[in-house]
């Protein structure tokens, strides 16, 4: 687990953020997968192996932006 903690505090959080906010809004037409494969969750249409992954590849960098805010905020650092 100690490994994993430093390859989050070794990414850098604007280049995190940069991640998450590209990619939750990629492609940027016609609408984000993020979106498209959210409301196909709550639709219960998200049945398709790609589609939950590509579901997942989207989710990862804002989880990861997540995790280090929150980390950063109990460990009490930033950056």
């Amino acid at each position: 687990m100690q490994i994993l903690w430093r390859f989050l505090d070794s990414i850098p959080l604007p280049l995190l953020a940069v991640a998450a906010i590209f990619m939750a809004l990629a492609p940027f037409v016609p609408q984000p997968h993020l979106l498209e494969k959210l409301k196909m969750l709550a639709a219960g249409r998200l049945v398709k192996p790609l589609d939950i992954f590509d579901l997942f590849f989207h989710l990862v960098p804002l989880l990861l932006l997540l995790t280090k805010i929150v980390r950063g905020m109990m460990v009490g650092k930033t950056g």
